[in-house]
């Protein structure tokens, strides 16, 4: 699959890229900045860079993501029905807690299922396997922030 990637015949699934990142010891919007140029400290919303994940359509709005700065914050819009699963690699460099904006969104993470509605905010437990699920008929938009120290 990777050399597909490379060669353009295929587009990175988001679990993919995480896999991929972690094993260069970076976060995925360590990975992305990394491939598209240097952050800046000002990140302005026409610059900042979206990504569509091919297997479940979810659009990621990277915010902040400066390689020397230990914050990145994510914006996520997944449509409806569709989630999302990611390694327990993934975690394994962060800190990470999801704000919800808009709609629904369900994460099972470490043998609690969190039902999570606007307003609400899910701080991740230890490093394990997360699914984000928009079980609804609805788009879920929904922030990320990552501590990467």
């Amino acid at each position: 699959m990777v050399r597909k990637v490379e060669l353009g015949e295929a587009s990175p699934t988001a679990a993919l890229l995480v896999r991929l990142a972690g094993a260069f010891d970076l976060t995925l919007a360590g990975l992305l900045v990394r491939a598209e140029g240097e952050g800046n400290r000002l990140s302005r919303a026409a610059d900042q860079p979206l990504w569509t994940d091919p297997a479940s359509g979810y659009v990621r709005r990277q915010i902040l993501a400066i390689p020397e700065h230990p914050i990145e914050l994510v914006e996520v819009e997944m449509p409806a029905g569709q989630e999302v699963v990611l390694p327990k690699s993934s975690y394994a460099l962060i800190r990470q807690a999801v704000w919800i904006q808009a709609g629904a969104l369900t994460i099972p993470e470490g043998g609690v299922r969190y039902e999570l509605q606007p307003g609400d905010c899910l701080a991740f437990g230890p490093p394990s396997e997360v699914k984000f699920a928009n079980e609804t008929g609805k788009p879920c938009r929904y922030v990320v922030a990552l501590d990467r120290r």
